[in-house]
């Protein structure tokens, strides 16, 4: 069987990538460059195509807000914020990570 490990790592990505950005946003407010620069350090890749739709449905489901701020840099920026209701969701996705965590670890203990 031929499987592609990068595409397997890809969808594994992909998974937690909403998770990925509720956790950022829940130490400070970021506008999307900063967010792709902190996702790249983490070896987390994404690209613009893919973090802005995302975003816009995490607007769109309440759990981020943004304001647009000046920048001395260029044009105004919009800075992201994670909400009440996204924190809400940061916590259940919290215990919902460790205990996948634990499973797969119980699972390859037994390999």
């Amino acid at each position: 069987m031929d499987v592609n490990t990068d595409n397997v790592k890809s969808q594994m990505r992909k998974g937690v990538l909403e998770y990925c950005i509720l956790s950022i946003l829940s130490r400070n407010d970021a506008y999307a460059s900063s967010l792709l620069s902190e996702l790249k350090e983490a070896r987390m890749i994404v690209v613009e195509g893919t973090l802005y739709p995302l975003l816009t449905r995490q607007k769109n489901q309440g759990l981020l807000t943004y304001r647009w701020e000046e920048s001395t840099q260029g044009p105004p920026r919009k800075y992201y914020s994670i909400t009440e209701k996204g924190r809400a969701l940061l916590d259940e996705m919290d215990l919902a990570w460790n205990d996948l965590v634990k499973t797969i670890e119980v699972l390859r203990s037994k390999r």
